[in-house]
């Protein structure tokens, strides 16, 4: 069996390290122009060239959770697009996610900033009851992060295109129940894979629908949030705040507005990363099965995007 490694951006070494020694057997190279036909590939945003000249290809396995950028690409037919299921990345973004939910909860920003001045002061404390958090996207980060949530007592609802069901958490599905998941969250988890049908997703209709004061946290992907869109609406007060990990552009450019807005907090793209040895092991499971002739998990429907 022969696996090719064609990672952007990405040491490259320690991926071909760890495959080999999970793959004891297989023949795992990085590849290059003209590299012979592999069975299987790892990929993390590969040129189209790669994909061209590897047509027989039965697995792509992508180091990511979302496959956006390769959906824009053409893929071999034959080949299964598989993304990670978890690796270690939904425990990183349920910390994430409540870290900031719990900050703005607390209003520990306007305590830190009474500390600094040297005040000693007093918020009346805020009712659970009246921070509803919505998570739209309930795949596998973002039930894990729903349930977390949930876990401190917050109302919890979710979103998704099809109907789930999540323990401690409301469900809404399809576009007949989104404006009622809408009006009824305070608090805005986008979770949602990026597709033709969630692209811009995030824009003054949908988010002016949110409760007076409500918040949103962006860990999905830049092109769901219209990025003007959302600052008309922190600057007329209907939002109180955003935080935002993902942007259409990476690194977020110097000038961008979203640098020194009071009310935006900026992440590097940091909330769930990419952890290698947990993702080394699951691809190679994977990959084993395949070989087997077995069924796998996170095998991407191209017709859904996701």
């Amino acid at each position: 069996m022969r696996l090719t490694v064609c990672c952007t951006d990405t040491k490259i070494p320690p991926w071909l390290e760890g495959l080999r020694a999970a793959l004891p057997g297989a023949e795992v190279a990085e590849w290059q122009p003209g590299a012979p036909q592999a069975d299987h590939a790892v990929v993390w945003a590969p040129p189209q060239r790669f994909l061209d000249e590897q047509p027989g290809l039965k697995g792509i396995f992508n180091i990511g959770a979302g496959v956006d950028a390769l959906m824009k690409l053409r893929l071999p037919p034959g080949a299964l697009l598989v993304r990670l299921d978890d690796a270690g990345m939904s425990a990183q973004m349920a910390e994430f996610v409540c870290h900031y939910v719990i900050r703005q909860f607390r209003e520990l920003d306007g305590y830190e900033a009474d500390t600094a001045a040297g005040k000693w002061s007093f918020r009346k404390p805020r009712s659970r009851a009246g921070f509803p958090v919505g998570v739209m996207g309930l795949g596998v980060l973002g039930q894990r992060v729903a349930q977390a949530l949930a876990a401190f007592e917050f109302p919890v609802r979710g979103w998704s295109r099809s109907g789930k069901e999540v323990a401690g958490v409301e469900c809404f599905a399809g576009e007949g129940q989104f404006d009622a998941f809408l009006s009824g969250t305070r608090v805005l988890v986008n979770l949602l894979p990026l597709t033709p049908e969630t692209e811009n997703i995030l824009d003054r209709r949908v988010l002016s629908r949110l409760q007076p004061g409500g918040f949103v946290i962006n860990v999905a992907r830049g092109a769901h949030l219209v990025d003007e869109d959302l600052l008309s609406l922190l600057d007329s007060g209907h939002l109180a705040g955003a935080v935002l990990d993902v942007f259409r552009e990476e690194p977020l450019p110097a000038g961008h507005p979203f640098w020194q807005h009071p009310k935006v907090v900026v992440t590097p793209h940091t909330s769930a990363r990419t952890l290698r040895d947990e993702s080394i092991a699951q691809i190679a499971r994977k990959i084993r099965a395949l070989e087997r002739g077995e069924p796998i998990a996170g095998v991407v429907d191209r017709d859904k995007g996701y």
